[in-house]
């Protein structure tokens, strides 16, 4: 258990110590933010991990837990079933992992749990942007936008934790928290994305006169979600004849989650899913870059930690081995300090930092 560097403020921070203490965090302020973030994704995970149940839960009929309305008759057909079942086999078992690799005292004293999860966790994210980039043409109706936002989150994701990858390799400690740490902000934008999308329908259906949303879809995938296919034939008769040839007639339908029929519901959702989506994504993106930015500290000790190790492994320029700011921007040439003995969460807190294995990772923590 790591050992707190100052007395407790009031007897609630120091009963709070006897929780996040133990779990090798030292800073309450640390614990909370774990603890929120940490554990909606985590429950998220949960939650969902009925999903892989795919005729059962996720494409059951008439349920309302799994797939969005009409997203089913795609994902039953090969293509876009590869694409869903890939993503949330990924996906799922990645935000599970995911989250123990920000407990401390995991990283600290197992530290081959650590790597094997790392690197497990990169492939799984890999493969989960795959089937998400697989299903993005049908997911909540395809919308444009919808492929839009799916395209860049699979983009950035991929491409910040492979950045992070190849900064332990390069045992740049400070650049790997910081990638790690925006990566899966990002991507948990989609667990804050469920909330907003609750509101998002309501706001654009009481839009003026004039100004109303409207929503493309196929006639086949409005038919799936009807027991009986009368109701869609009353709302729009071209579909009749539609549904027994191969041909894919369009329909457009006002989006109307307050007011609207059955399918006027469905297109508002499909409608609002991006629009919550890129919301969250801002949201998450500055979250967490401010976060970063209001933990210099942090970045700086770990940045000292990362020369140690890259100076006794024979790196040219110790301290910035990795991809750092400094190879981008205009910034002042790093300097390191001559005492790198500090304490934080997430790495060697109270530890000998300059002992390390090939991967960057501390062979052994002194803290108690």
């Amino acid at each position: 258990m790591v050992q707190p560097t100052r007395p407790p403020a009031n007897s609630f921070v120091k009963a709070a110590r006897r929780v996040y203490n133990p779990l090798g965090f030292t800073l309450g302020y640390n614990f909370i933010c774990f603890f929120i973030f940490g554990g909606a994704l985590f429950g998220f995970t949960l939650a969902r991990l009925q999903f892989l149940a795919f005729d059962d839960v996720f494409c059951l009929a008439g349920s309302i837990k799994g797939a969005a309305p009409g997203e089913c008759y795609w994902y039953r057909q090969k293509f876009y079933h590869t694409g869903i079942m890939l993503h949330l086999a990924a996906v799922l078992p990645a935000g599970f992992l995911v989250v123990f690799q920000f407990v401390p005292v995991i990283r600290h004293k197992f530290l081959l749990y650590h790597r094997i999860a790392g690197h497990l966790i990169i492939l799984l994210v890999l493969i989960g942007n795959a089937g998400a980039l697989m299903i993005a043409r049908h997911a909540f109706g395809g919308h444009v936008s919808t492929h839009l936002v799916v395209g860049v989150l699979a983009i950035i994701s991929t491409l910040g934790i492979l950045n992070a990858y190849y900064n332990i390799k390069r045992l740049q400690l400070d650049q790997h928290r910081a990638w790690m740490l925006r990566v899966f902000a990002w991507m948990g934008a989609i667990v804050t994305a469920r909330i907003i999308i609750a509101l998002v329908p309501r706001v654009i259906s009481a839009m003026p006169a004039g100004y109303e949303l409207y929503d493309q879809r196929s006639c086949k995938e409005m038919a799936s979600i009807f027991p009986d296919p009368k109701p869609l034939y009353q709302l729009h008769p071209q579909c009749m004849s539609d549904l027994n040839t191969t041909t894919d007639e369009r329909i457009i339908i006002k989006a109307d989650f307050v007011h609207g029929n059955p399918l006027e519901m469905v297109a508002a959702l499909g409608v609002s899913f991006p629009i919550a989506v890129w919301l969250s994504l801002v949201l998450h993106a500055f979250g967490v870059e401010l976060y970063l930015a209001l933990t210099p500290k942090e970045t700086q000790r770990l940045r000292q930690v990362s020369y140690e190790r890259q100076l006794e492994r024979g790196y040219k320029n110790p301290g910035s081995a990795g991809l750092v700011p400094e190879k981008l921007g205009d910034f002042d040439p790093w300097v390191p300090k001559t005492d790198s003995n500090g304490s934080e969460d997430g790495s060697l807190a109270q530890s000998t930092p300059c002992i390390n294995d090939k991967d960057g990772y501390p062979t052994h923590v002194n803290a108690k």
